[in-house]
């Protein structure tokens, strides 16, 4: 029996791509220990990092359990999206090592639910607020990208190029320029990742919603340029990266997702935040997690938790819900 209601519940999973290519990325960056990129990516240049299976500082310690899955179902209001939210990803979380945390808001409503805490490893999401901050930065030296500056942009988001998300992390002044432009981002809990490492920078699916929120809001301190680039960029995103809160929509989305095996546990991070359209309606979804067995595995438990949350927030728009639990709608 299906956990989530109505169409959703139809909704056939995207097949996963797995190419011999893919399989020989993988091997490669589990090999030469942690780095700051997807493991289906080809692994960092020298330039910005420290040698080969150098260990960086900002390194977490493994997962201990469920530190970050949050509260029990009945230590929520019965009857909130938070609760819904909850009792459906409950039976998906059978493995103690995985971590997982989740925000949803529908656009026209402003409803809104959050499962877990904690802060996660941003593997290639992060990639969207690098953009974020090179277009920021173009902003306020009154300029457009350079041709250079779009190409490269165009495959760090579409195909989630490594190289060129070193360039433009170079560009915007590393860690200190991620950071201050998260700060005018309204994201108060994302760290930049240190000595290069920009796939460790740490983060919240809070702060990921609040990303989102910049990229696809009006209030924002991105020009209506600026997101609309950035929301074609994660509307093109390559057939074989289309996985993850897409697994929510009956209709378009645009995402952009991160994965990343950690060579101390050996286990993967696996990320997807982006817009979802279902039933004619739009909503943001922010999916981190950590801890599991397999790159499937994440995948899996990601698509789920997003399925789970647009349900969560897919209400009567009159329904009786703490003004406290909406952000408001998407301008």
């Amino acid at each position: 029996m299906s956990l989530i209601p109505g169409p959703l519940a139809r909704r056939i999973r995207p097949a996963l791509v797995v190419n011999a290519a893919l399989a020989t990325s993988l091997l490669a960056v589990t090999a030469a220990g942690d780095s700051a990129v997807d493991a289906a990516d080809a692994v960092l240049g020298a330039a910005d990092r420290p040698a080969e299976g150098a260990r960086d500082s900002a390194d977490p310690a493994p997962p201990t359990g469920r530190t970050a899955s949050g509260a029990a179902p009945n230590a929520l209001a019965p009857g909130s999206p938070d609760a819904a939210l909850a009792e459906s990803l409950a039976p998906l979380l059978r493995d103690e090592r995985v971590r997982i945390s989740v925000t949803v808001l529908a656009e026209d409503t402003g409803l809104t639910a959050t499962f877990g805490t904690g802060r996660f490893d941003t593997a290639s999401i992060v990639k969207v607020d690098i953009l974020a901050a090179l277009l920021l930065m173009a902003q306020d030296e009154g300029r457009e990208l350079t041709a250079a500056e779009r190409a490269q942009a165009a495959v760090m988001i579409q195909h989630s190029d490594n190289e060129a998300a070193d360039e433009l992390w170079r560009a915007i002044g590393g860690r200190r320029g991620l950071d201050a432009a998260n700060a005018r981002l309204g994201l108060t809990e994302t760290e930049g990742g240190t000595q290069g490492h920009w796939g460790l920078t740490q983060t919240t699916s809070a702060d990921q919603l609040a990303l989102l929120r910049a990229v696809y809001g009006a209030n924002s301190p991105l020009t209506a340029e600026s997101r609309g680039y950035l929301r074609e960029l994660m509307g093109a995103v390559a057939p074989e990266q289309r996985w993850g809160i897409s697994a929510a929509a009956d209709g378009g989305f645009e995402l952009k997702n991160g994965w990343l095996p950690r060579s101390r546990t050996e286990l993967w991070d696996v990320n997807s935040i982006g817009r979802v359209t279902v039933d004619g309606r739009s909503y943001l979804v922010a999916v981190v997690s950590d801890g599991h067995a397999g790159f499937e595995d994440g995948v899996r438990l990601v698509e789920d938790a997003a399925q789970a949350a647009v349900a969560a927030v897919t209400t009567d728009p009159e329904a009786s819900w703490s003004a406290s639990r909406r952000l408001g709608p998407i301008a």
